[in-house]
């Protein structure tokens, strides 16, 4: 099973774009990973948790984050978490 995490986003982000990429890259590199995109606009809570500091990378069930901005090295180092 492929470890996985969670991208928080919102539709329009360009650097949410970015991070998706990142992360799709990362997975076709480096180690394969799931990627769970969440919509922050979907709830209230969501939104004044990550609304300026999205997007956000996130390992499940760790309370671990990656806030933008970060780049493809920062995240591999960050990655290593899982």
């Amino acid at each position: 099973m492929k470890p996985s995490v969670t991208l928080y986003t919102t539709l329009g982000c360009h650097l949410c774009e970015d991070a998706s990429d990142l992360l799709c890259s990362y997975s076709g590199t480096v180690q394969a990973i799931d990627i769970i995109e969440v919509e922050i606009s979907d709830t209230d809570a969501l939104i004044e948790r990550y609304g300026i500091r999205i997007p956000v990378v996130a390992i499940p069930n760790t309370g671990i984050e990656l806030g933008w901005p970060f780049n493809a090295e920062q995240l591999k180092k960050f990655l290593t978490n899982l």
